[in-house]
């Protein structure tokens, strides 16, 4: 997928954020995995407080929304403090309508690109514990086990138990597709 351009979201983008999660939550309740995400869980008010801490990213391709992540640079409430050697990934969601197979890693691989260029050593996120799938996926993009966390909170929910996994980076030449924001 030569053509993925992604860019920081904007305000304009709220909406489509939301009716990506949405529509990743869905498929996943239609694939059996429950506790992880609801719809209607997030609103454009949770993507727009995430932009003024941190990054929200759309990958494109031909104009149309592939998918999205959240890019934070710190996350206590998983990880305790932390010096700033991580960037730490949420949310990320594929619109599983016009997205090719394999468009998720790329999407993971270009936000690893985005912390590797802003000069932190390592990708961080964190997987619902009960998520077997989903805690594999990560191991197969190179993500490795680092510790649990039990009891995090949750926007909109109850607190749940998570698995924390970390991936080193190599620098502003980590592995994916360039980012070239506009």
């Amino acid at each position: 997928m030569n053509d993925l351009h992604v860019r920081p979201a904007i305000e304009a983008d709220l909406a489509t954020l939301v009716r990506l999660r949405d529509a990743a939550a869905r498929w996943m309740l239609a694939r059996g995995v429950t506790g992880q995400w609801r719809p209607g869980e997030l609103d454009e008010d949770h993507f727009r407080q995430v932009m003024a801490r941190g990054e929200v990213w759309l990958a494109e391709t031909g104009g149309r929304v592939l998918g999205a992540w959240e890019l934070w640079w710190q996350d206590e409430a998983a990880w305790g403090p932390q010096p700033p050697v991580a960037g730490y990934v949420h949310r990320l969601m594929v619109d599983r309508s016009t997205a090719a197979p394999g468009t998720g890693r790329l999407l993971l691989e270009a936000a690893e690109r985005r912390v590797a260029e802003a000069g932190r050593i390592r990708a961080r996120l964190d997987c619902l514990a009960g998520n077997a799938q989903l805690n594999a996926y990560y191991r197969q993009a190179g993500y490795r086990v680092v510790g649990h966390k039990k009891g995090k909170p949750q926007p909109g929910g109850a607190p749940k138990s998570f698995t924390l996994l970390e991936k080193e980076l190599s620098g502003p030449t980590a592995p994916g597709t360039s980012l070239r924001s506009g």
